[in-house]
């Protein structure tokens, strides 16, 4: 197997930066192929490889990526994820991403978010919390030291 088959398997053929699936079938030289990518440009960085579409791939180096909250979710002031995640990953404990209104919101974003960062940051057990305080309920983002 190839490493790009590799990468691909071991991320269930979805793209780490707009969470779509990945077409295995698809040119890799079509926007929607695959490609190899590492979470960050510095090349010193100890990332693993991550399945992305070419697309989502070529747009990532001309742009610092950013990882979109569904417009689903009601969120006040969403953390970037991008930057929590790396902050998780190199310190652990824990961090506020967002504030919403309702509870049920808070559980939705917070549900969605542990799903996501499953697959941003594999190996990384995220758990999420939900505060309530001052008439609204906080989504919080937690794990162990690493």
């Amino acid at each position: 197997m190839s490493l790009l088959d590799d990468v691909a398997e071991r991320d269930g053929w979805r793209c780490w930066v707009c969470d779509e699936p990945v077409d295995p079938d698809e040119s890799v030289n079509d926007p929607r192929g695959p490609s190899v990518d590492s979470r960050t440009a510095d090349r010193k960085a100890k990332v693993a490889e991550r399945l992305a579409h070419r697309g989502c791939n070529t747009r990532k180096g001309a742009v610092k990526v950013v990882i979109a909250w569904p417009e689903h979710l009601y969120v006040v002031e969403p953390a970037p994820l991008i930057a929590v995640a790396d902050r998780l990953e190199r310190k652990g404990g824990r961090e506020m991403v967002g504030r919403c209104p309702t509870k049920r919101d808070a559980q939705e974003a917070a549900d969605w978010l542990v799903d996501r960062f499953s697959r941003l940051v594999p190996g990384l057990p995220v758990t999420a919390d939900i505060q309530a305080g001052g008439g609204q309920f906080l989504v919080l983002l937690a794990t162990g030291r690493r």
